[in-house]
């Protein structure tokens, strides 16, 4: 009798629609909804287009648990930091510590409604953003294309602002 082998298919259908706060400028979001299919790499150029930057700096998500309301500095010191691809060091991608958000899809974090975790673009002049998870698994519109900001409130601070004289 031969051994009867299952497999489990990932999921990765439908979209996520994220809340995307830019921390410490009160009133300033945009809410993204992007393919559960693509990857963070993909979600870090719709929040850098929501914001009009440009895509030219690295940057790292930071993912922890998913329920509470972390800080930035406790969610930052115990997640998993997925980043930049040229930011990525192979040695701590197979240790673990760092993943590289370009082979992250939405689908494989997992994430849960009310769930929050933050986006640093910049590593300098540091553009932190809080995201909250709306919806882990939503409808995805076939004549719609993803990613899609689908509302935004405030007007989006300059990314270098000149230095003050």
């Amino acid at each position: 009798m031969g051994t009867i082998i299952t497999m489990r298919l990932r999921d990765d259908s439908g979209i996520v629609v994220l809340k995307v706060a830019l921390d410490g400028r009160r009133g300033i979001w945009r809410r993204i909804a992007i393919k559960r299919a693509q990857t963070l790499d993909d979600l870090a150029r719709a929040i850098n287009r929501a914001f009009d930057r440009d895509n030219d700096q690295l940057y790292a998500f930071y993912i922890g648990q998913k329920s509470g309301n972390p800080t930035r500095r406790q969610l930052v010191d115990a997640a998993r930091r997925y980043a930049h691809p040229d930011a990525t060091d192979p040695f701590l991608e197979r240790e673990g510590v760092e993943r590289n958000a370009a082979n992250a899809t939405l689908a494989s974090l997992r994430l849960a409604d009310g769930q929050t975790f933050f986006f640093l673009y910049d590593f300098g002049d540091e553009w932190w953003h809080i995201l909250t998870v709306e919806q882990a698994k939503a409808e995805e519109l076939p004549e719609q294309q993803y990613p899609a900001v689908i509302a935004r409130r405030g007007e989006s601070p300059e990314q270098y602002p000149e230095a003050e004289a």
